[in-house]
This record gives structure tokens, C-alpha cells and sequence, in this order.
């Protein structure tokens, strides 16, 4: 910063009757406001910004039950997701924050929560996100679902690169690890009907995750069929028989479908139906007909058309995608993979985001004192050169104590030689 900083406070200056001074013309400029000229009470106050220092201001801990929060990593239509510290392991973690009063207004959004929460209570797959614990807080009317903590989502891995897809052997990789959480699901008789790169997860050691059974559906247990009546999934994943309209379907196929897609997409950047509109999607995806670049291998060509037949009966079965000759097959690895993404500038490897929370909770000073009104009420107050009379000190205390905000910065000048007592 160069030149001077004026520090300006609103306040209501009591001047006494007697005062010899006249009173500031408004029609003067604003530089004879200021104090080294001014021989009338102002709320100008000039310091050298050579003497002022920014600092980042400490970081306020929080707490939920154990874990002590983090950084905002994402935020969704449901709620928000921060990282977590358990307290007890050191362990990483995930919490979304649901707002209760925010799920009533979306259509079946409890209902969905509640879902998700007992499908999940119940599954353990290495390629399934694992929820760790669920907490409430009635008198804030929040939901806390902790999971396991993952490093990054697929999609932003292919949003980071300028063609939108991975190299073939990294395709490659994802999708065998889907298959096999895929399957996992189904011997549950659970169909996850919303398959695509912004449900799966990755963890730090590349595992892919499963995530989001928001909409997922646990079929009857004693019904041998996998037939299902609903579905809420991401429209450029939905089958033909959802996009016709079908009253019934099977949603074992609909998880082979969204799972093609999803391949079709990391393999190419595209996806294999568009429209400009909804309406205009699901009528391309009901009524043409598939295209696969001609560039992709022949066998893996071969395992799109499989999986993303119109007819769900000629469409293929997932034992038979796992068995498939592009899948049991390991292609050369000819170029570098898409790395994970950073968080931030600096922030290569995506670390920890509690650690500043950390030295906030365990910090002997008291927090109060690093608060941007205190510090800035210290300044106005503790300046050597402004007079007794024109500087209402109580007035000032109250004022700031009276108006908190919210901390987003400060200012430290501790340094700086006007604001040495006198």
C-alpha cells in the first residue's frame, strides 16, 4: 500500500457548547477534514501505511459432538459438506449439513434423506461411501450425516482437463472399481439408479467410491424380480424406458445404462445423447440411435453398444459387462493420468483443512482480542495524537461492542508509533 490509510468511524460526537473552534464547512475538500489540519472534532483519523500490518485473522473452532470442522468442501441442492477431524482417531471425515427446514421444500427431500440413511447403515464395500454416524440438532433444526473422508469427485478430475476425459487405462481402472461396487449393491437388492461421475468418489489412495443413494431403491427381499416404478436420476442418464415414460422397468438395467454412459463419457468428454432442453433430451435418448466414436477401441466400442441397447432385454447384464473382454483385458498405459486437482492455490495435495481450527482451539490468547472491532476500536482510541476532548472513548467502546460483524480480516499496529500510550 502506498500514500495513507484513513481509518473512518461513524459516531456521534458530543462537541461542548463552549468549543472555540468553528464548526467544518461541508463545502470544503475532505482532505481539510483530517486531523493534522483540522482544528474541530473529526472521526479522521491518518496513519502511515508503512506502520500498518494485514494479518489473516485466527480462525474460530467449532465443534460437532467429537469432530472438531473444517473448510467447505461442496455444497449440493440437499446441504453443504465440510471436513471434519475426529478428535479421538485423527481421522478424516465428511459431515453434510442438512437443513431441515431447507429438505421440506424439496419434493420427497426427507423422504430421500431418511432413505439414503438406512440403505447406507447397512452396506460395507470398499467401492461404497461408509457413513460413520448421523447427529441432530433439533434446536437448530440440522441434520449432521458424517461419512468417510474422500479426497476428490470424478467429475471435477475431468472438469480440470480442457478434453473433458481420461486416458483409456485410467478409464479403465474407475469403471472396474464401479462394477464391483456396482455389484455389491445389487446383491444387497439395492438399485442406485443415479450412476454417473458426480456420485463417485475418489479417496486418497484412488479408490473409487459410490456415493449419493438419495434416490437408490432397496427392491423386496422376498421378491425374486428387480422391478421398480420411480425414478428421480440426472436426466442425461436416464434409459429409454424412463425417458418413453415406462410405468414399470427394471432397475438393474437402469444401473448397466447410467454406468454406460458414464463410460461412454470419461472415454470421450461427450455424452452419447444431448437436447437443449429436458424434453428434447429424453426424446433423442427414446428415439436414436446410439453413435460410438470410431476412434475408441473395437472392443470397448463393442461393450458401449452392450450396455447401452434401447431394449432392456438385449441390453447386457451385469455379470456380463464384468466378463466382457475390454474389462478383463489391462490397457498400456500410454500417456499420464489426470491427477487430482488442487483445492487452492498452493494447496497441491488437497491437505487438511482443520489444521488452522486446530491452533484456534488450543490457543492460550483469548480470542476476543484478535476480533476486527476490538482491533479497530484500539487503534482509534490509543492514537497519541488525537485529543482527549474530540475522542469520546466510551462512546467508541460502546459503539463497536454494540455492532458485531462477522471477522474477515484485520489489521495489526501493534508496531506503529502512533499508536503508543501516551
Amino acid at each position: 500500500m502506498a500514500g495513507t490509510l484513513s481509518s473512518i468511524v461513524h459516531c456521534d460526537f458530543s462537541v461542548p457548547s463552549d468549543h472555540e473552534c468553528d464548526e467544518p464547512n461541508r463545502n470544503e475538500p475532505i482532505d481539510s477534514w483530517l486531523n493534522d489540519e483540522a482544528c474541530f472534532p473529526v472521526a479522521f483519523y491518518r496513519f502511515d501505511s508503512r506502520e500498518i500490518r494485514c494479518t489473516t485473522p485466527k480462525k474460530s473452532a467449532k465443534m460437532i459432538g467429537k469432530y472438531i470442522m473444517g473448510d467447505l468442501l461442496g455444497e449440493g441442492s440437499y446441504g453443504k459438506v465440510k471436513e471434519l477431524l475426529d478428535s479421538t482417531t485423527l481421522c478424516r471425515r465428511a459431515v453434510k449439513i442438512l437443513k431441515k427446514k431447507k429438505l421440506r421444500k424439496i419434493p420427497n427431500g426427507e423422504r430421500n434423506v431418511q432413505r439414503e440413511i438406512s440403505l447406507l447403515r447397512r452396506l460395507n464395500h470398499r467401492n461404497v461411501i461408509k457413513l460413520i454416524e448421523v447427529m441432530s440438532n433439533d434446536e437448530k433444526q440440522k441434520l449432521y450425516l458424517v461419512f468417510e473422508y474422500c479426497v476428490a469427485v470424478l467429475q471435477e478430475l475431468l472438469d480440470s482437463v480442457p478434453d473433458k476425459k481420461f486416458p483409456l487405462w485410467q478409464a479403465h481402472g474407475y469403471f472396474c472399481q464401479l462394477l464391483d461396487g456396482l455389484e455389491y449393491l445389487h446383491s444387497q437388492g439395492i438399485i442406485h439408479k443415479d450412476i454417473k461421475p458426480g456420485n463417485l468418489l475418489l479417496a486418497n489412495c484412488g479408490t473409487l467410491k459410490i456415493s449419493d443413494l438419495g434416490v437408490a431403491e432397496a427392491l423386496d427381499m422376498y421378491v425374486q424380480v428387480d422391478t421398480c416404478r420411480t425414478s428421480q436420476g440426472s436426466p442425461a442418464f436416464q434409459p429409454p424406458e424412463i425417458a418413453n415414460g415406462a410405468e414399470v422397468f427394471s432397475g438393474f438395467k437402469v444401473d448397466i445404462w447410467s454406468s454406460g454412459v458414464t463410460l461412454y463419457n470419461i472415454t470421450t468428454g461427450k455424452y452419447p445423447f444431448e437436447g437443449d432442453s429436458i424434453y428434447k433430451l429424453y426424446e433423442n435418448i427414446g428415439k436414436c440411435e446410439i453413435t460410438v466414436p470410431e476412434e475408441l477401441d473395437e472392443s470397448l466400442r463393442d461393450l458401449l453398444q452392450g450396455m447401452l441397447q434401447k431394449e432392456p432385454d438385449l441390453r447386457m447384464s451385469l455379470r456380463e459387462v464384468q466378463f466382457h473382454r475390454w474389462v478383463k483385458q489391462h490397457p498400456p498405459v500410454l500417456s499420464e493420468s489426470v491427477p487430482i486437482p488442487p483445492r487452492s492455490e498452493g494447496d497441491t495435495h488437497r491437505n487438511m483443512t482443520v489444521i488452522p481450527y486446530l491452533k484456534a482451539l488450543h490457543s492460550e490468547e483469548d480470542s476476543e482480542t484478535d476480533d476486527e472491532e476490538d482491533i479497530f476500536y484500539e487503534v482509534i482510541g490509543s492514537a497519541a495524537q488525537v485529543p482527549d476532548e474530540v475522542r469520546p472513548a466510551k462512546k467508541l467502546k460502546q459503539y463497536f461492542r454494540r455492532k458485531k460483524r462477522k471477522e474477515i480480516s484485520c489489521i495489526n499496529v501493534s508496531t506503529s508509533s502512533l499508536c503508543q500510550p501516551s
